[in-house]
């Protein structure tokens, strides 16, 4: 499951990380950084604060999977694409990078124990820790304190991945509910423009 949720997630987001960069018309050194930043950060951040060796750097797939996808967005041209980022298949695919990386998050968490607050903070790290990075880089406030409901979900699946596991209702078609439920939320909450209050 942890795999899965691992593969599905870099990609997504490395097509999140993608348009960002050509959004902010930065040059191709610019663009892969981005492009690996957004894909691999969170993930890097969440193995080391357990103490392992990071995903990314013990398997050769995800980088390959990563370049692969750069090149194909850059062949078909979705760089010069306008406004791509409002597009349904944008939102989809960030919104499936989010909860991929939120349940892998909260996989990781639970396989070392952690507490309820150790499993949301990961959850929430592995989902945005990349994107904020990313965005500190090219010197934007970061995208998840901007979207209401965008880290709320990461929280809300760290959460139920924490509750279900304390009640052993746990497996593949438990958490793949679990990543639909997600993905589904995410793209209504954008689409219903909902969001937490302002302070």
């Amino acid at each position: 499951m942890f795999e899965i949720a691992e593969y599905i997630g870099t990609i997504a987001f490395a097509m999140s990380g993608f348009f960002v960069a050509v959004r902010s018309r930065l040059d191709f050194l610019g663009t892969l950084i981005s492009v690996f930043l957004t894909a691999f950060g969170g993930g890097i951040i969440r193995d080391v604060i357990v103490d392992k060796t990071p995903f990314a750097f013990s398997y050769d797939m995800p980088a390959i999977m990563v370049s692969f996808m750069m090149l194909f967005l850059i062949l078909f041209r979705f760089h010069k694409r306008q406004n791509i980022e409002n597009r349904a298949f944008f939102i989809l695919s960030d919104s499936i990078g989010l909860v991929s990386f939120s349940i892998t998050g909260a996989l990781i968490a639970l396989e070392h124990n952690l507490n309820f607050t150790g499993v949301l903070a990961l959850a929430f790290i592995t989902a945005v820790g990349g994107g904020i990075t990313r965005d500190i880089i090219i010197n934007e406030v970061p995208f998840v304190f901007k979207t209401g409901f965008y880290g709320t979900i990461a929280l809300l699946v760290g959460a139920l991945m924490y509750m279900l596991h304390s009640l052993h209702i746990e497996g593949f078609y438990i958490t793949l509910a679990i990543f639909v439920l997600g993905v589904i939320l995410r793209v209504v909450a954008y689409y219903k423009k909902w969001s937490i209050p302002l302070i």
